[in-house]
């Protein structure tokens, strides 16, 4: 063979250039989902896509303050130092699974704790939204374990970035969204279980929250794992 001309071995072939094309989508592709997922931590607004649908909401990416320690996490003594009212073992007003098609239920709790609710994959998943939830969608997260935080829109701005502090703490299978159809500054649910805050009193508000986050996260009708949590600090283990 003359010198300077390829053996036959060392050309590309066809499907060399598949295999190389392949490879590299498979490599964008990675980037495109680890980019538009915000990281294994859900990114700021801590989005756990496995636990559920978005249902088209807009994460909650917003800085919260950052929480401090509580004064008490008993939840009877951090509710009254806040004005919060808490309601526990609450009638189950049913489980079954509801198609969007269907009507929606009429609660007998603002915000509700049980009933009816919408069936999977449509559960709202695990993270904090920028927009209002459908309570058809929070209830069977709340069936789940979960714990939802919820806010008045009109709650000042400063307010809002410390509740989202403190979601920021104990993230892992909780929720947090604003709520325009209930009368209080904030309120918290748990399947069967609601403390309502009529007013906002700062850290005692949050402290008032986070006891009741402590007192009923993971205490579900259903196992926890069903909807798959981000790894990270909760209720049940807050963050140190």
């Amino acid at each position: 063979m003359a010198e300077g001309t390829a053996s036959p071995e060392s050309k590309p072939t066809k499907a060399g250039y598949l295999i190389g094309a392949v490879f590299l989508l498979f490599i964008i592709a990675g980037v495109y989902i680890a980019l538009g997922s915000g990281g294994d931590d859900g990114g700021s607004a801590h989005i756990s896509s496995a636990s559920g649908s978005s249902n088209e909401l807009s994460p909650d990416d917003r800085e919260g303050t950052p929480y401090e320690p509580p004064q008490s996490i008993d939840l009877a003594t951090a509710a009254a130092a806040a004005k919060c009212v808490v309601h526990e073992d609450l009638p189950e007003e049913g489980h079954d699974h509801l198609s969007p098609e269907d009507t929606r239920p009429s609660y007998g709790t603002v915000p509700p704790t049980s009933g009816d609710h919408i069936g999977p994959p449509l559960q709202q998943a695990d993270g904090a939204w920028a927009d209002p939830a459908a309570q058809v969608a929070v209830v069977h997260s709340l069936e789940h374990g979960r714990i939802a935080i919820q806010y008045s829109p009109n709650l000042a701005e400063a307010d809002q970035l410390a509740l989202k502090g403190l979601y920021d703490s104990a993230y892992s299978a909780s929720l947090l969204f604003p709520n325009p159809d209930m009368p209080y500054a904030a309120a918290a649910t748990s399947w069967r279980n609601l403390i309502a805050c009529p007013e906002w009193q700062g850290q005692k508000t949050l402290d008032a929250i986070n006891a009741f986050g402590v007192a009923h996260w993971g205490h579900g009708r259903e196992p926890m794992e069903g909807f798959p949590a981000l790894s990270g600090p909760s209720f049940g283990e807050p963050a140190s």
